[in-house]
């Protein structure tokens, strides 16, 4: 007895069989590995004290995130006398830099229309991508200072001082 399921059971093999098939084809032009440059512990915590000592010579305690290439927080450091909120504000300002590979000042007015509406994204000064040899490692964000251009000074300080040891990667 020829059971109704067993056919639809050999169409279905034939069918994922043929998918594979072109998908394997498809893959043998793509690398089998993709390598992808990551910041170590050690230079997003390079970036990220910079960042603060930048700010405490102009006598401002800030927060500051280092996040990766995902918006995955690496580093976050809040100076001593640095409200807690600077360490939400620093987070959402290196998520937005590194989302948008683009300092967060450049993207102002993005924050009036439909994005800026958009949860974890925040359009304001003090976030820049940490970028070297034309690729994006992360990006770095601070929170504290009397304005959002003193903050990406001292984000783009934490940002460059690493630029240079990305280089030679």
């Amino acid at each position: 007895m020829n059971h109704p399921y067993k056919k639809l059971a050999r169409a279905l093999i034939l069918t994922a069989a043929c998918g594979l098939g072109a998908t394997t084809v498809q893959a043998a032009d793509e690398p089998p590995v993709i390598n992808i440059k990551r910041l170590s512990m050690e230079m997003a915590l390079k970036a990220a004290e910079t960042a603060i000592h930048t700010c405490r010579g102009k006598g401002i305690q800030i927060g500051v995130t280092v996040v990766d290439r995902g918006g995955n927080p690496q580093v976050v450091l809040r100076d001593v006398l640095a409200p807690d909120l600077t360490l939400t504000i620093s987070r959402l300002k290196a998520y937005t830099a590194v989302s948008f590979t683009a300092a967060t000042s450049s993207l102002e007015s993005r924050g009036e229309g439909a994005l800026g509406r958009v949860p974890g994204l925040f359009f304001g000064a003090g976030g820049v991508p940490i970028q070297a040899g034309g690729q994006t490692y992360g990006a770095i964000g601070v929170s504290g200072a009397p304005s959002g251009k003193t903050d990406e000074e001292c984000a783009s300080a934490g940002a460059k001082a690493i630029e240079a040891d990305l280089e030679l990667m």
